[in-house]
């Protein structure tokens, strides 16, 4: 089976190696330094919502442009495994803590086609992305600890690795606490330009919100 019919069949792929180490862990500290996450300057970006069970780091390419490049760069490649042609959305940084969990869910319509690349691990455990192997037709906005009845895979990450998914309509998490006492992770997301969610392309309708003031 190509990466393209795994992907297309089960909802989710991984794609190893698909960066250096050294590349993701120089994005890594260049944010940290620019943007003080290391000081004081972290607070502002801690974010907690109905998906984990800690406070996390959360920072969006809107916050950080040098996450554009990675997002726009990747087109190409994760086009090709998706066998679409593709536009991008929107990307984020997330910064988790020891013990924290991701809750079984599905994505806003920006996420379409989803990668979730692992940067870096503070004691270098992988940590498990599970994926639906069955696709909800509609999105289910629902939020839960497992997946209950549905099959799905995982994929345990080292740093450089990824896994493409399809966020909206293959539910997701990270069933196991995480190992380490930290894990730096980037998030981009892209749709199809001929598809159903092609108004979502460069996230403008999270931009025009922005912009009213929504």
């Amino acid at each position: 089976m190509t990466e393209t019919e795994q992907y297309r069949a089960q909802g989710h792929v991984a794609l190893s190696g698909l960066f250096p180490p050294q590349i993701l862990n120089g994005l890594y500290e260049a944010m940290r330094n620019d943007l003080g996450l290391s000081q004081a300057g972290a607070r502002k970006f801690v974010a907690r919502g109905p998906l984990l069970t800690k406070d996390a780091i959360e920072v969006y390419a809107m916050q950080y442009p040098p996450m554009l490049t990675f997002l726009w760069g990747l087109t190409p490649r994760i086009a090709l495994a998706t066998g679409c042609e593709l536009l991008p959305t929107y990307a984020y940084f997330r910064l988790y803590q020891q013990g924290d969990v991701c809750r079984v869910h599905t994505d806003r319509p920006a996420c379409e086609h989803s990668l979730s690349l692992t940067i870096a691990y503070g004691d270098d455990k992988p940590w498990a992305l599970s994926v639906a192997t069955v696709s909800d037709p509609e999105p289910q906005p629902v939020v839960r600890d497992d997946f209950g009845d549905t099959p799905f895979g995982s994929v345990a990450m080292l740093p450089g690795d990824g896994v493409l998914y399809q966020g909206i309509h293959h539910r997701h998490g990270r069933l196991n606490p995480n190992p380490n006492q930290w894990s730096a992770h980037l998030f981009l997301h892209w749709v199809d330009r001929n598809g159903r969610y092609r108004d979502q392309a460069f996230d403008r309708p999270a931009i025009e919100r922005a912009q009213r003031g929504g």
